[in-house]
């Protein structure tokens, strides 16, 4: 199991956390997505054989916020 943290500009609310965590979540291979909105970060466990950096970005981005 992986771990990444994402710097995401742009999460300002609960309404930012849930999304976020829950496009990750959708991702084939993410088991945890967890926001922390004070850091404007994402920490993220995931299998590397299954996701990619670059889709979970995509992912966040989807949601309407940008990656640092």
């Amino acid at each position: 199991m992986a771990q990444t943290t994402l710097k995401v500009q742009g999460m300002t609310c609960g309404h930012c956390k849930v999304s976020v965590e829950g496009a990750l979540q959708e991702l084939a291979g993410v088991s945890n997505a967890e926001v922390n909105l004070e850091e404007g970060t994402v920490n993220i466990s995931y299998e590397e054989a299954n996701v990619t950096i670059e889709a979970m970005q995509e992912a966040v981005e989807g949601q309407g916020y940008d990656i640092v």
